[in-house]
């Protein structure tokens, strides 16, 4: 499985008899491209009223996400995994989301999930990704 940044634009009830134009980022698993944009369109499908267009879909490389659902907000995290070989240390950056309603909370999620890993984390930042839907067809907001 693979995770799939698709960003799409359609028309949804934004108030009374008032549709507007949204574009919104999912983030989907699925073992392809047009899986996840299938998956896409069946869990959003409710909401849409009129068109639908897939504006992109790009593969993305997450290495662990960390659901709140308590949390408002999806933050991608940096962070860099430290390996000591010997007398050699190496480093692999990863990709990680993580779910919370501040960037501080995000952050001392991260830190709680990363303690007792030998790693450093490098960058935090709010990310446009509105929901997650993982392949076991569980959805965190």
């Amino acid at each position: 499985m693979y995770f799939y940044e698709i960003v799409t634009k359609y028309q949804r009830q934004t108030g009374e008899d008032n549709p507007g134009l949204v574009k919104e980022t999912y983030l989907v698993e699925a073992i392809n491209p047009t899986n996840a944009e299938a998956r896409l369109v069946e869990e959003i499908e409710a909401f849409i009223f009129g068109d639908q267009e897939t504006e992109r879909i790009t593969k993305r490389n997450i290495y662990e996400i960390f659901a709140n659902p308590d949390g408002e907000n999806w933050y991608k995290g940096r962070v860099e995994l430290i390996v000591v070989d010997g007398d050699t240390e190496s480093r692999k950056a990863v990709t990680v989301l993580v779910q919370a309603n501040t960037i501080s909370d995000a952050l001392r999620t991260l830190k709680d999930e990363t303690a007792g890993i030998d790693c450093e984390i490098v960058g935090l930042a709010k990310s446009p990704i509105l929901e997650v839907y993982r392949a076991t067809n569980d959805v965190m907001e």
